[in-house]
């Protein structure tokens, strides 16, 4: 990692569609070493994806998000390594993180409806022989999300007139 690396992660974490022109212009540098870098940091893993982020509620898509608060049993000489990997693999899951706290892993998925989320953790997700308990939090709204303020307030920009 060198600073132009660490300067294109901070531009790209924030807008991951900003162009490689673009890019070398804010960074002073050619589009070739921006290229560069960029193949450098995937090949790495450090980018490991590109996403968009939707505001799904202005869609009329119904869609449910749910954060799983999981307490599982270490397995030794794996720890928490092999029941992650066995959660991620469904493709309800959206991530799975390590956490401090009263619950070892944090799950986050989203289906159709709160029916559809709770089979999930009832009939796949509890059914686990290493997961002990589980806690299911639905979002009901998003104010901020990734860095990103999901519904702006648009401010006045009207001057004051007074007589």
């Amino acid at each position: 990692m060198n600073a132009l690396d660490e300067r294109i992660l901070a531009i790209i974490e924030k807008n991951s569609r900003v162009g490689i022109k673009e890019l070398a212009v804010l960074l002073g540098t050619n589009e070739e070493e921006v290229i560069n870098s960029m193949e450098r940091l995937e090949n790495n893993g450090i980018i490991c994806g590109y996403h968009t982020m939707i505001d799904w509620e202005k869609t009329g898509i119904e869609k449910v998000t749910a954060l799983i608060e999981v307490r599982v049993t270490p397995q030794r000489g794996k720890g928490f390594d092999e029941i992650a990997e066995r959660i991620y693999k469904y493709p309800e899951v959206n991530s799975v993180y390590l956490i401090s706290g009263g619950y070892d892993l944090m799950v986050t998925l989203e289906g159709k409806t709160l029916r559809e989320v709770s089979s999930f953790v009832t009939n796949k997700l509890s059914t686990l022989d290493t997961v002990i308990g589980t806690t299911t939090h639905f979002i009901l709204k998003k104010y901020k999300d990734h860095g990103t303020i999901m519904n702006k307030k648009h401010e006045d920009q009207r001057e004051i007139v007074t007589a």
